[in-house]
């Protein structure tokens, strides 16, 4: 049973704590406002399962056994319910409640879409967590959100999974069940390819029936990236995450034919908006990938006529360096690729779509709610697209994305706080509106994300761009501007211009210490295959540029591969630990 807003904040049923992310009277006022939906995530599953129950749904990845054992599948809707009935039934004969905690590690597949939704159905709160995490970050994740139990599968890649989680069932924290997908699954841990007792299955349906769920319960509890300091806990509601689903939905345009390959781990932003809601709220068909293995992933695209899909700007910009790679498999059924997380050189871009018909969408967004995406039908000049994303404030301007008249969008001085109104000033951005969730996790986070007028503080610095100020140009995190003599230098920028050069690969930028400028600039390079790099190539490509002299690399380090987080993310500080010793 779904409703809007009756719940209190904080209430307890069923003897287990529910939690709202946002204040009351805040979901009433969005709802009234038209800016937040009625219903649930569940319920848009529900009514695909009703419209479609005999369309395919959900694909594992094709090389799933190889991964963890487990046979790859493909379900329909109604399979897919019937899957999730199912799941539902073993977590509750399990012991999970309305309100638990339930930490998942599980690899893209019909196995986690499946417990999202099952353990959304027991009003349990998910907090899923990349593979790559092991005993150090899970158990501070086990301990921060007071997790009772563990999902995971028995095996991944020579990795024992099961011991893994197992070895988290201490006091400290705090797990009381381990839950398990794959074969041969450790006595102590839960199989999750058995079903339930009957007994179990029908208390469970009884359980669900009589829950009340509303739009403001937390679902999830995601983690930021921790490229620079510890992840902080993000939870999420079924209003939020509606709205972030919605503006990616209308960027993607995706639909009930639409099908999506999902490469990004279904544990934060990328995954969720990108594939997931867009396939929830739109319909269609969602292929799960993962780990990133380009043979496959292409192959993927070609059987299963892959409609909609994302790739990072390094993956994008090798395809157009790879001709016999690229030529190799069907990419006809390609429409739209949405990209981000490092910055997309336009060359890229406009090749893409010039030569093969396939638009580039220019995707910014944060698991604490940014949602910012250059589609077609705002910026169809696919070389500006690659750089400029919509200020969703600017005035006399309409958006493709209908949460852009939701939003309100400030750009702040981070010295000064001053407002930036002026076309070629840069500022933090700072935005409120639907999509924007309600505040850290409890203990994770030292101060709060909101400015005094309750704007979430980004810590992304755009310019403002455009004849206008109709555009938002992605300039750096502020963590991350390299201060060379006074003088600021956004990595971000200089690795989106080194992109363009036919000779590398991957790049990125880091500053590194220097006693007279306090710091200078250091390009650690990937060569394309067959290239080689030498520093004055980069300086003179940066030259022809016009890029200023205090901008220009100093130092060039080659290396076999940028060290990346599980979603993509460059990880500075290992960059920065393992080049500047040496200088």
């Amino acid at each position: 049973m779904s409703e809007p807003f009756t719940a209190p904040g904080v209430s307890d049923l069923n003897h287990r704590r529910v939690v709202l992310c946002h204040p009351e009277e805040k979901i009433r006022d969005y709802v009234a406002r038209g800016w937040w939906r009625e219903t649930t995530l569940l319920d848009a599953f529900d009514g695909w399962v009703h419209a479609r129950p005999d369309h395919d749904a959900v694909s594992d990845p094709a090389n799933l056994t190889d991964l963890a054992g487990i046979e790859a599948e493909t379900l329909t809707w109604k399979a897919m319910a019937d899957r999730v009935e199912r799941l539902a039934a073993r977590y509750y004969q399990g012991g999970i409640r309305q309100g638990d905690v339930v930490v998942v590690q599980v690899p893209n597949s019909v196995a986690l879409v499946a417990t999202y939704l099952a353990l959304w159905r027991l009003g349990a709160v998910v907090s899923p967590v990349p593979v790559a995490y092991r005993q150090h970050e899970l158990s501070n994740i086990c301990r921060a959100t007071e997790a009772r139990a563990v999902v995971t599968v028995s095996r991944l890649l020579g990795r024992d999974m099961t011991a893994e989680a197992l070895a988290l069932a201490e006091p400290a924290d705090g797990i009381e069940s381990v839950f398990v997908f794959g074969p041969d699954p450790d006595p102590r841990a839960v199989p999750m390819d058995l079903p339930a007792s009957s007994a179990a299955t029908e208390e469970s349906r009884r359980y669900v029936d009589d829950l009340v769920l509303t739009i403001g319960d937390r679902i999830t509890i995601c983690w930021t990236s921790g490229t620079e300091a510890a992840p902080k806990g993000v939870p999420r509601c079924h209003a939020d995450w509606f709205a972030s689903a919605q503006a990616a939905q209308d960027g993607l345009e995706t639909d009930e034919s639409s099908v999506i390959l999902n490469p990004f781990p279904m544990v934060n932003m990328a995954g969720f908006a990108a594939a997931f809601l867009p396939w929830l709220v739109g319909g269609g068909h969602l292929i799960q990938h993962q780990p990133l293995d380009l043979a496959v992933f292409l192959a993927q695209i070609a059987r299963h006529r892959v409609t909609h899909t994302s790739m990072p700007p390094a993956i994008l910009a090798m395809l157009l360096q790879q001709d016999a790679l690229r030529e190799s498999v069907d990419l006809s059924s390609l429409q739209r690729v949405g990209s981000g997380g490092a910055p997309l050189p336009p060359s890229v871009v406009r090749r893409w779509q010039d030569e093969f018909g396939i638009e580039v969408l220019n995707f910014f967004g944060s698991n604490e709610g940014v949602c910012l995406l250059g589609a077609p039908a705002d910026i169809p000049d696919p070389a500006v697209r690659a750089l400029h994303l919509p200020n969703y404030g600017a005035p006399d301007r309409e958006w493709a994305t209908r949460v852009a008249k939701m939003t309100s969008v400030r750009l702040v001085d981070p010295v000064t706080g001053a407002e930036v109104h002026t076309v070629g000033e840069r500022g933090e951005l700072r935005l409120k509106g639907p999509s924007v969730f309600g505040g850290y996790l409890e203990g994770t986070a030292a101060s709060s994300p909101f400015d005094e007028q309750g704007y979430l503080c980004s810590g992304d610095v755009f310019e403002l761009g455009g004849e206008r100020g109709e555009y938002l140009i992605f300039v750096d995190r502020i963590k991350e501007i390299i201060i060379r003599g006074g003088m600021n230098i956004a990595p971000a920028e200089i690795e989106g211009l080194l992109m363009e050069h036919p000779g590398v690969s991957d790049v990125a930028v880091i500053g590194y210490p220097d006693e007279v400028l306090g710091e200078k600039c250091c390009a650690v390079v990937v060569p394309a295959p067959g290239s080689s790099v030498e520093l004055a190539d980069l300086v003179n490509h940066l030259r022809e540029r016009q890029v200023a002299s205090f901008k220009l690399p100093e130092r060039l380090e080659i290396v076999d591969a940028i060290p990346r987080n599980p979603v993509g993310k460059i990880v500075r500080r290992t960059l920065r630990d393992t080049v500047t010793p040496s200088v």
